[in-house]
């Protein structure tokens, strides 16, 4: 067990992690897409609901 958690260690150490900068600027991508898909499926419905009410 201690053997594994010491390789465990080791990997860690060899992991490239994001910068600040590089993760606001990711973090702000994903709000952004997220947000522009919730109202481009927010418009889909709105519209979808609309026709079918229009029958």
């Amino acid at each position: 067990m201690i053997k594994f958690f010491k390789s465990v260690g080791h990997e860690m150490k060899l992991v490239h992690w994001p910068s600040f900068k590089e993760n606001r600027r990711d973090t702000s991508i994903v709000v952004t897409f997220s947000i522009l898909f919730g109202l481009y499926l927010g418009g889909i419905d709105y519209l979808l609901s609309w026709l079918i009410g229009m029958l």
